[in-house]
């Protein structure tokens, strides 16, 4: 469910494909295109180069002139865009993204017009016309899709040049809206954005990351919008989802004939009745579904259990992989299909999934969700989800014992949400990006938007045990056992599975050596790997040469030995943004490190206590019978810091930071 021409344009234009970063390369190394000079760019071109600009930082690569979207809206529906970029080149990286100008087109997108030029410093002109574009498919190995890109590599984009190019496109659109976005990763200067509607066609706007602004009136039925230095976006750590940071704007567009009406996204319910009237045909139990699942559910009367047989199914069996094209964007595959090839994409695996269960009498629906939370907006209903998922209703018989994902809605009730899509996050739980996230679930009565809980800490454990023994030459070794279940076991199977066996030995070791140096791993193992729905146990032994630093007579050690919860996100200068942790968790470390004979306590950590209002960290040292007792809890209850808050977690952060750094110190007894 990924081709919505809306949501393919909120995205990031700094986050090209795959295919595109391949279609560069190919620019790169295709035949030299000639040196023309031609009089010849455009009016609006030579305008933009002409503007008189502000100072920008130092590390801009290049600067956005101009950025210009004309949308003409006909009666019957169909669209035309016009959009008209310039960029002026002021360092020599700026050509990996911005040496080339990109149009995506499809079945049902056509380009009319495309052609690129480039201002010299100098000021030669330079064109290349669309004969002279390099075309490519945008499928990859797990997506077949009718969006193919054609790209027009700038002659001479060199730090001074201005470039731009200009396209126009013609469209039928499934869903009558839009999103203009004036914000990049490079400084703006100018965006303007221009709608003509039809006579009669009425329009909705919702600003996000920026003041409201209201139109100005260029002619009957023509509004104009216009942004002017629009700041770059630095990217920073663990910031939210770019959509929630991008100043932009979305558009929706009310038509005046009823018959294209269904195209509107009036409601949530307007959208969840056009969804559903795309997938009930989809949904039929074929014998061989039925043969299928009474397969997978023979000999089980539990119906959380055979719920379970279902989901893993679906899951685990049935490979990712898209076919959309056309109305395929939105509208799954036959269930029966799907089984049949063993493949499928998220909407699909979904549909799958909800014809089975329908099958053994579970009512479940299909679930619009976005992969990026802070994207939907709660009053302001539009098609922009990309994801599918499954909400199962839970028969009042089965209870929520370890199904952490369930909402209690008062119209559906008991709603198990689950992903069949990610293979590695079990029935119960939901993956990270998720949680506390706007969904909408599609029924035959039309949609309800739902948010989707965080999973409490409690649901997200690491439990940290360690047996150490330390030498009177200071060095280390003994044996860690790690359980994990919830987020931390999903994180950790992934990374385990998706590697050779034999290099699994090196993620543990590239994780003691955040933390350890002159160490050695003797043993490792893991237990319930592919047991998804058990926690996972990951024991290792090592040995560490050196570990407590020899000063006189005394020994000093760390005793929070492997596994750091400081963070330095809020280090260096001040965040711009918001902080986006992945998961509410709870992790804790229980370390007990038996003392060289003849030695005894000089000196233990003091006790620590941090907290915030989005977690807590809470650390103990004691000794008793010549063992060293280490214990620390580290828990995130909330997973959005807002900016105002940040100097609050920076402190929280800073006492962790400290407190992993504390050391105790053992002094040799007198002989």
């Amino acid at each position: 469910m990924t081709k919505n021409k809306s949501f393919f344009k909120i995205q990031n234009r700094l986050r090209i494909s795959l295919a595109v970063f391949a279609a560069a390369l190919a620019l790169a190394l295709a035949s030299f295109l000639p040196r023309v000079y031609a009089d010849n760019a455009p009016d609006w071109l030579r305008a933009a180069a002409q503007e008189k600009l502000p100072e920008y930082p130092k590390d801009a690569v290049a600067v956005v002139l101009l950025d210009e979207q004309q949308t003409i809206v006909n009666a019957n529906g169909q669209t035309e865009t016009r959009t008209r970029r310039a960029f002026k080149i002021l360092r020599p990286e700026a050509t990996r993204h911005y040496g080339h100008a990109g149009a995506r087109f499809d079945n049902e997108t056509k380009i009319l017009f495309f052609k690129a030029w480039t201002i010299t410093p100098d000021g030669h002109e330079l064109e290349v016309k669309e004969k002279d574009a390099v075309e490519e498919s945008l499928t990859s190995f797990e997506l077949f899709s009718d969006v193919r890109a054609k790209f027009l590599k700038f002659p001479e984009a060199n730090p001074g040049s201005v470039v731009g190019y200009e396209i126009i496109q013609r469209q039928r659109p499934e869903v009558f809206d839009d999103v203009w976005t004036f914000q990049e990763v490079i400084p703006v200067h100018r965006s303007r954005y221009t709608l003509q509607l039809p006579p009669g066609w009425e329009f909705a706007t919702l600003w996000a990351n920026h003041p409201d602004q209201p139109p100005q009136s260029a002619g009957p039925n023509q509004y104009v919008w216009e942004v002017t230095e629009s700041p770059a976006i630095e990217i920073e750590p663990e910031m939210p989802a770019w959509t929630s940071v991008e100043g932009h704007m979305v558009l929706k567009f009310f038509p005046s004939d009823s018959a294209l009406r269904a195209k509107t996204s009036g409601s949530w319910n307007d959208i969840g009745l056009w969804y559903y009237g795309l997938i009930a045909p989809r949904r039929v139990a074929t014998p061989e579904i039925k043969q299928k699942v009474a397969e997978l559910t023979a000999g089980i009367s539990d119906p959380l259990e055979k719920i379970r047989a279902l989901a893993v199914f679906s899951q685990r069996q049935i490979r990712y992989a898209a076919i959309e094209i056309g109305i395929g964007g939105h509208q799954p595959h036959a269930a029966a299909d799907v089984l049949a090839h063993r493949y499928g994409d998220c909407k699909d695996k979904a549909t799958l999934l909800n014809t089975m269960l329908q099958a053994i009498g579970i009512e479940s629906y299909n679930v619009m969700i976005s992969p990026q939370r802070g994207l939907i907006r709660p009053g302001f209903p539009l098609l922009m989800f990309g994801h599918s998922i499954v909400a199962i209703r839970l028969p009042d018989a089965v209870p929520a014992t370890n199904l952490y994902a369930v909402v209690n809605d008062p119209k559906l009730g008991r709603l198990l949400f689950f992903d069949p899509t990610d293979e590695y996050t079990p029935l119960g739980y939901l993956p990270a990006v998720e949680q506390t996230n706007y969904a909408l679930v599609v029924t035959p009565q039309g949609g309800e938007l739902i948010l989707v809980p965080l999973l409490a800490p409690a649901t997200n454990r690491l439990l940290r045990t360690a047996k150490l023994s330390l030498s009177s030459s200071g060095n280390l070794q003994g044996e860690v056992q790690e359980l994990r279940w919830g987020g931390p076991a999903v994180q950790s199977r992934e990374q385990f599975l998706t590697v050779a066996p034999a290099d699994r030995q090196k993620i543990l070791e590239k994780f003691l050596g955040t933390t350890l140096t002159n160490f050695s791993l003797t043993s490792a193992s893991l237990g319930d790997l592919e047991k998804y729905d058990d926690s996972l146990t990951v024991n290792y032994k090592f040995a560490v040469d050196g570990y407590a630093k020899n000063a006189g007579n005394l020994l000093i050690l760390r005793p929070g030995v492997v596994g750091t919860k400081g963070s330095n996100l809020l280090s260096g200068k001040p965040r711009k943004y918001p902080i986006e942790f992945p998961e509410a968790t709870r992790q804790d470390d229980i370390f007990d490190i038996t003392l060289p004979a003849g030695y005894v306590v000089d000196e233990l950590p003091k006790p620590v206590l941090a907290e915030c209002a989005y977690g807590t960290y809470k650390s103990e040292v004691q000794v008793a019978d010549n063992v060293l007792h280490y214990k620390r809890t580290y828990e995130i209850r909330d997973v959005l810091v807002p900016t105002q808050k940040l100097d609050e977690v920076r402190d929280f952060f800073h006492q962790i930071a400290a407190d992993e750094k504390s050391s105790a110190v053992l002094r040799r007894a007198d002989p």
